[in-house]
């Protein structure tokens, strides 16, 4: 570190598993009215089914989509 002084860093992991309820989404405490009070629940968590591979060290496509008019 700059001119020999010490440094520390720390890191916090919440270890409680408090399952979400669905009435703290922020997306059914603006619409109550919409949602019905008793709720299943959050869907579960499920596998990913598709995913695209990258190719290591590949440049980005720098082609327009389609052909534009000039400017």
């Amino acid at each position: 570190l700059y001119h020999g002084c010490e440094g520390f860093l720390a890191t916090i992991h919440d270890m409680t598993s408090e399952v979400p309820s669905i009435h703290d989404q922020p997306i059914v405490l603006e619409f109550p009215d919409v949602f019905p009070d008793e709720l299943q629940g959050i869907p579960p968590i499920r596998e990913v089914k598709f995913n695209i591979e990258l190719i290591p060290g590949a440049k980005p496509i720098s082609k327009a989509p389609y052909r534009m008019a000039p400017v």
